[in-house]
């Protein structure tokens, strides 16, 4: 099937990927959109892992305040160029991150971050609700309550608000595709007027 123009500036207009691999991911779709976004966020994964040892060299600080003032973000994105961290849509990754931040109040910015103490604070919490439940399932009862618990609480395990279908990690791997370069988030600050 032979891909169009349009079809391949439709893909990057909803992607943001390289005119090149979007016209390859349409070709291995068979022109279809959907499939060719999914492939898309596949290579997404393995273009990031390759990255993965890169040196960050640059970033930007990007800064969300809710409407009325009360809440308030501060990210640090960083990145391996200066071409790339002065880039608007790298800009806007950084925001929509703040944005985030301010939005779901995260506690830990990837499960790393979690010490065996607080894991064993919420175990504890959980374990008083598998009383009476077979042995051989509570251990799964248990990951799967504690995988949920820390989805909301670890930054690039929460689900995007702006695209639910997207976790936070999604939004950087896509990133790491688009530029080219390692992308990470390396701190953030939340404050919020009580």
């Amino acid at each position: 099937m032979a891909i169009t123009t349009e079809q391949i500036k439709e893909l990057r207009d909803a992607t943001g990927v390289s005119v090149m691999q979007c016209k390859k991911a349409l070709e291995e779709a068979d022109g279809d959109q959907e499939k060719a976004k999914i492939a898309l966020q596949k290579q997404s994964k393995a273009v990031a892992s390759k990255k993965a040892d890169r040196n960050l060299g640059a970033g930007t600080v990007a800064s969300y305040v809710h409407a009325g003032g009360m809440v308030g973000t501060l990210v640090e994105l960083a990145c391996e160029t200066d071409f790339v961290s002065k880039n608007k849509e790298f800009k806007q990754l950084a925001y929509d991150i703040a944005m985030q931040v301010a939005a779901s109040a995260p506690e830990f910015l990837n499960r790393k971050e979690v010490t065996a103490e607080q894991e064993a604070k919420v175990k504890e919490v959980f374990q008083k609700e598998l009383k009476g439940k077979p042995a051989e399932i509570q251990e799964k009862i248990m990951q799967g309550k504690l995988d949920s618990y820390f989805d909301e609480k670890v930054l690039l395990d929460q689900s995007f608000i702006k695209d639910s279908d997207r976790k936070i990690s999604d939004l950087i791997e896509s990133g790491i595709q688009k530029f080219g370069e390692r992308i990470e988030i390396v701190r953030f600050t939340r404050f919020s007027v009580k």
